[in-house]
């Protein structure tokens, strides 16, 4: 299977990050709105107030895969939570244990900082994606439905 090694990411890994994040959008067929450069990924991950976190999965020395994560809140529960934004694993390197590994750290994650829950999303037609987490014991939420504002939408709601 090969040694898998999972790090936080560094200011030096942006490259690294941007090309997961491509590979991702790629995969998702979502190419047109991966609007992500470098510049904005330094400043919004490494900068003065970062908006998430990444930690980086190498299979025998190569960057294999990524996951993207911030807190989230949980009024029920009184705790934070633990909100996976994205997790890629290069397409070569699947199945080789690498996805797993990284959710096991954002597990570990979520137990050294007392956070109440992990949660994320999955596009609904990602069959091998939902297979995966129910295997790992996660529960699809098909009751609720995600909402987005993007866009000129923000500043529209924020005016009205």
């Amino acid at each position: 299977m090969g040694e898998i090694q999972i790090r936080v990411a560094a200011e030096a890994d942006v490259p690294e990050i941007l090309a997961m994040i491509q590979g991702l959008a790629e995969y998702e067929k979502l190419t047109h709105v991966c609007t992500a450069t470098e510049d904005q990924l330094r400043q919004t991950l490494f900068g003065d107030r970062p908006g998430a976190e990444v930690v980086l999965g190498y299979l025998d020395g190569v960057c294999a895969g990524f996951a993207l994560f911030f807190p989230n809140y949980s009024t029920f529960l009184a705790k934070p939570g633990l909100y996976l934004e994205d997790l890629f694993v290069k397409p070569e390197y699947r199945g080789r244990g690498v996805g797993l590994a990284l959710l096991q750290q954002l597990a570990k994650i979520a137990v050294e900082r007392d956070y109440g829950r992990v949660e994320w999303s999955v596009l609904d037609w990602n069959d091998p994606a939902i297979g995966f987490y129910k295997k790992l014991g996660a529960i699809p939420m098909d009751e609720w439905t995600m909402f987005r504002l993007t866009g000129d939408a923000i500043p529209a709601l924020a005016q009205r």
